[in-house]
């Protein structure tokens, strides 16, 4: 038997982080002299300790693995706790790419202030009434990948058999507010639900007849620059943008083995 300090000097872990987990119940002495207060640990106790911060590496939190500590804890159990920390490590992945994307996009921006990637062009475009499943959600741009995990881990079997073809991004100004978005994303639908989840919502796209439209790599970094060019030609080809209405991005996904995505920004827009 090891007393704490021997202990600690094994472990490498401090007399501090030890009484706390003493304290929380998460590893316990094996022995507490109750004359002197001394508390004793066991060599078989350094493996305990390994199994912890192993856990805490993964990411696990104390209570978390308070749990997986447990004796009575079956394998079903733990394949679950890990799968959830999996799911959760993965947004935090995607939801970093994304602001790695952002930050690359702002620096090309800085550099090409004002340059359009040769070949791209505003074209116009009209669109039909079309069945919209979205959530609604106030954020930031970099929030967007996010939003569509979480709804898509919501996507019903059912529902995504009606999802017809790209993820779509509604955009609108939240006043007072430079940086934030409010968002409605989602897929149009081939036809409107028998039901439909608490979660989800449901409207009908209005028909724009007139658009301004512009396509792009989503990984070309040309995000920053595509609105601004299309803000110089609405504003030089005089026209205006449609009060009160949602500016939509579409996400068009290319071939398996292409790791980009083809992106169009669409503004609803009126002769001045």
């Amino acid at each position: 038997m090891f007393k704490i300090s021997e202990f600690s000097r094994l472990s490498r872990i401090s007399l501090k982080t030890l009484r706390y987990y003493d304290q929380i119940g998460i590893l316990k002495p094996r022995k507490v002299d109750y004359d002197t207060g001394y508390r004793y640990y066991s060599a078989d106790q350094l493996l305990e300790l390994n199994r912890i911060l192993m856990y805490k590496e993964l990411g696990f939190t104390l209570p978390q693995i308070t749990q997986l500590l447990q004796e009575e804890i079956t394998l079903e159990n733990i394949q679950g706790m890990f799968k959830l920390k999996r799911s959760e490590i993965q947004q935090t992945i995607d939801t970093e790419q994304a602001k790695l994307a952002r930050i690359e996009e702002r620096m090309q921006l800085i550099e090409k202030e004002g340059q359009v990637e040769t070949g791209q062009e505003v074209r116009f475009k009209s669109e039909g009434a079309k069945p919209f499943l979205f959530q609604k959600a106030c954020g930031r741009e970099e929030d967007i990948p996010n939003l569509f995990y979480k709804f898509n881990q919501l996507l019903t079997k059912e529902l995504r058999q009606l999802t017809e073809g790209p993820q779509v991004v509604l955009w609108k100004e939240i006043d007072g507010k430079e940086d934030e978005f409010e968002f409605e994303v989602g897929y149009f639908l081939t036809c409107e639900p028998l039901l439909l989840p608490d979660f989800y919502q449901l409207r009908t796209l209005p028909p724009e007849p007139m658009m301004a439209t512009l396509a792009f790599h989503s990984n070309s970094h040309f995000a920053g620059t595509a609105c601004v060019y299309l803000a110089t030609w609405i504003e030089k080809n005089n026209y205006q943008i449609k009060e009160n209405e949602y500016s939509r991005e579409i996400y068009l996904p290319l071939s398996p083995e292409q790791d980009a995505q083809f992106m169009e920004i669409q503004i609803p827009i009126i002769n001045r």
